[in-house]
């Protein structure tokens, strides 16, 4: 049976696979996009995230919560597989990365999380916010990482990741750190973390795709 943590887990290798190799082996993989939607006001509204798993994991799921054992996932069985895993990932921030000049910005947990199943693939979607107002000035980043290595989600392309209402001051661009690289400026860091916490830490965030907006007006 496949636990709440256990889905927390699952759906816990968020950041760029490549690193995996390096660290550790993830288990579950998806496609993840991601929309900022950016206001008049030049503040960040909300992030629109959507994640594809891939079809070993979403079968896992789909024999979990099939409880009338149709092999198909009823609206009642994808609003619970929804609950169990927002309350799942609630420990976890729902894997999201948001800095404003190197500080990390603390994000509201969203509403609910929506589940869909379309051709093999569990699909999960959800909308966030931050709970201050976040003003794009200087260097923004948005991504997605897991603490624990054990699922990688990540952007398979680069314009997965959209800006909408993005200010004529502000410049976009994909980061995909390169993992060898962050290992190497990252060393001592990296050992006395792994030491301190084996289990996971937040270093994983040197490792995730991340979308960086340069906008005027920051320090």
């Amino acid at each position: 049976m496949i636990r709440p943590y256990a889905i927390a887990a699952c759906l816990s290798a968020v950041a760029a696979l490549s690193p995996r190799a390096a660290l550790a082996h993830p288990h579950v993989f998806a496609e993840a996009t991601l929309e900022v939607e950016v206001g008049p006001d030049h503040t960040v509204h909300s992030l629109g995230h959507v994640w594809r798993f891939d079809d070993l994991f979403s079968a896992t799921v789909l024999m979990e919560f099939d409880k009338n054992k149709d092999r198909k996932l009823d609206d009642a069985e994808l609003a619970e597989v929804g609950r169990t895993v927002h309350d799942s990932l609630a420990d976890f921030g729902y894997f999201q990365m948001v800095t404003a000049n190197g500080k990390d910005v603390a994000m509201k947990a969203p509403a609910e999380l929506i589940a869909t199943y379309d051709k093999q693939q569990l699909i999960i979607m959800f909308e966030s916010a931050p709970e201050k107002p976040l003003k794009l000035a200087g260097k923004i980043d948005f991504g997605i990482y897991d603490p624990t290595f054990y699922t990688a989600i990540d952007f398979t392309s680069d314009d997965m990741m959209k800006v909408n209402g993005m200010p004529a001051d502000c410049r976009r661009k994909v980061i995909r750190p390169d993992p060898d690289e962050a290992i190497a400026q990252n060393q001592k860091t990296l050992t006395d973390a792994f030491f301190n916490d084996p289990t996971g830490t937040d270093y994983t965030k040197l490792f995730a795709t991340r979308l960086e907006l340069d906008c005027g007006g920051g320090k």
